[in-house]
């Protein structure tokens, strides 16, 4: 099924692969299994033949949650008078997360900030914001 794969983005059920389907997916593949509380596949068994794991869990490195989007998100519109979110918001957020790590401390094991980051929410808000003001402009 993954034979070769680069990526496996899970959010489904637990334990519908085992650490043969990994091992099995292209060299430095890439694996989000994100089913909670029990991913699609075990993160260590996992983290034996990806080079980057990512988990609904935060009992394991790079924890993808919501969390690190919704409060920001809703902030961002709020304080803009915002009324839609869109794709260029939600990419703007995405971004904004994604830039809370800085590029000394990218690595395999941390890839997106700690949903206890206290810095992601206020950038996650601005990037949102800075949208619609955007729009609003003349």
């Amino acid at each position: 099924m993954l034979v070769g794969a680069d990526v496996f983005i899970g959010v489904s059920a637990p334990n519908l692969l085992d650490e043969n389907d990994i091992a099995g997916m292209a060299e430095d593949a890439i694996v989000f299994a994100l089913a909670n509380p029990i991913p699609e596949v075990d993160p260590s068994e996992a983290q034996r033949h990806a080079a980057v794991v990512a988990t609904g869990r935060s009992d394991y490195p790079n924890q993808i949650n919501n969390v690190l989007a919704f409060p920001g998100v809703f902030r961002g519109l709020l304080d803009g008078g915002l009324r839609h979110i869109d794709d260029e918001m939600l990419s703007a957020a995405a971004n904004a997360i994604a830039n809370r790590v800085a590029p000394d401390q990218l690595n395999p094991s941390y890839i997106i900030p700690s949903v206890f980051d206290a810095s992601v929410a206020p950038a996650v808000a601005a990037a949102v914001r800075e949208i619609g003001e955007k729009r609003s402009a003349p």
